[in-house]
């Protein structure tokens, strides 16, 4: 018997993202039937060559084909294209009345979730951000490991369907990935600081280099180290970074604000001459920095399981998981026991990241009762 959580997988976009994903999935023990949606021909011939996927078509041919009719939630729809290519998809899926599991690999998600609440209304969709990538673009740079010990942000909604999540949740951790689950709103506010301002920071020091150097370019002869690591960043495709800041555009304004903050306070520091507020300010960053983990691994004896009884409808998975979001506690794994036809236990094993008080108490102001106790 089948254990696997989808029984077709359907990956529009076949490029690195995508066609790591469908990789991934179709070297699994007990893979799905995995279907690529992509324009291109020639991406799709090579898609086909090299096994990435069972079957690949363009879009029409796709709907022509009945890739979407009839679909329940043991099929899921990977939108793995830019920002306004997921909406466009997410209106021709609900035209279609398209009504299985649908996620995306966009780096914004409140919009996104918008998009799909009001134009793929059948569809249960579920945001996602893989926190992975290469330097490299296109199908031939597809890799089935590059989601091995990543992290992967789930974006489940209040409304979200309870078994559409565990699904989901199973599938990318089946590819090795480390699932973690966040609010859309919280995840943009997130990623503004950890990948967008990073890259706007990026492209102002070089920019700043640039205008240093005049017409003799000494300064950029110069650069080399660190200015070239902090920079490299710098490098990428201005049409994907304006698309992605654009998107993300109060978040990263936000964000720009808070980095300014910090530029002001050591800037004041230095026009004052106080050598102690610049060394306290070097030190709380190199500290921080220091403490950043070149790879995490949770250690199986800091794991803990958290048992919630509730009552099985759309949204009580996303709450709890919100709730643990907020409490800043990290879901290693989840499981759904059915106990009737409306009840059922959720089991959440978390890492020893987060405040467990408050996630228990949000829970227990929420009206679930809990158990934690070390796995």
């Amino acid at each position: 018997m089948s254990t696997r959580p989808f029984d077709t997988v359907v990956v529009v976009g076949v490029g690195l993202i995508g066609g790591s994903f469908a990789a991934a999935a179709r070297r699994l023990a007990d893979p799905p039937r995995v279907l690529g949606v992509e324009p291109d021909a020639e991406a799709r011939r090579y898609a086909l060559r090299e096994g990435i996927v069972d079957e690949a078509l363009d879009a029409d041919a796709a709907v022509e084909a009945g890739w979407f009719a009839g679909c329940g939630r043991e099929t899921l729809v990977l939108l793995a294209v830019p920002v306004k290519s997921v909406e466009e998809w997410l209106g021709r899926l609900g035209a279609l009345g398209f009504g299985g599991v649908v996620s995306d690999a966009a780096s914004t998600k409140s919009g996104v979730f918008a998009a799909a609440t009001r134009l793929s209304p059948e569809a249960e969709f579920i945001g996602g951000h893989p926190m992975a990538g290469s330097e490299r673009s296109g199908v031939m740079a597809a890799n089935p490991d590059l989601f091995r010990d990543a992290y992967y942000v789930l974006t489940p909604s209040e409304t979200s369907d309870a078994d559409a999540y565990r699904r989901l949740h199973a599938l990318v951790s089946s590819l090795g990935a480390r699932v973690i689950a966040v609010a859309p709103a919280l995840h943009d506010e997130a990623v503004a600081v950890i990948s967008h301002v990073p890259h706007v920071a990026a492209s102002a020091l070089t920019n700043l280099a640039a205008q240093r150097a005049g017409e003799g370019r000494e300064v950029l002869r110069l650069a080399a180290g660190g200015f070239k690591d902090m920079t490299r960043i710098a490098a990428g495709s201005p049409e994907l970074w304006t698309g992605i800041l654009s998107d993300n555009a109060p978040a990263v304004s936000r964000a720009i604000g808070e980095l300014i903050a910090q530029l002001q306070e050591v800037r004041g520091s230095l026009d004052a001459g106080d050598i102690e507020a610049m060394r306290t300010w070097l030190a709380r960053a190199a500290e921080v920095r220091r403490s950043l983990p070149a790879k995490w691994v949770p250690a199986t004896a800091a794991l803990s399981v958290l048992s919630i009884p509730m009552i099985d409808r759309p949204g009580m998975v996303g709450t709890i998981t919100q709730a643990a979001a907020r409490a800043g506690c990290n879901i290693e794994d989840i499981e759904i026991d059915h106990q009737s036809e409306d009840s059922a236990l959720l089991r959440l094993v978390l890492t020893d990241e987060g405040d467990f008080d408050a996630l228990l108490a949000e829970l227990a102001r929420e009206g679930f009762e809990t158990d934690l106790r070390p796995l």
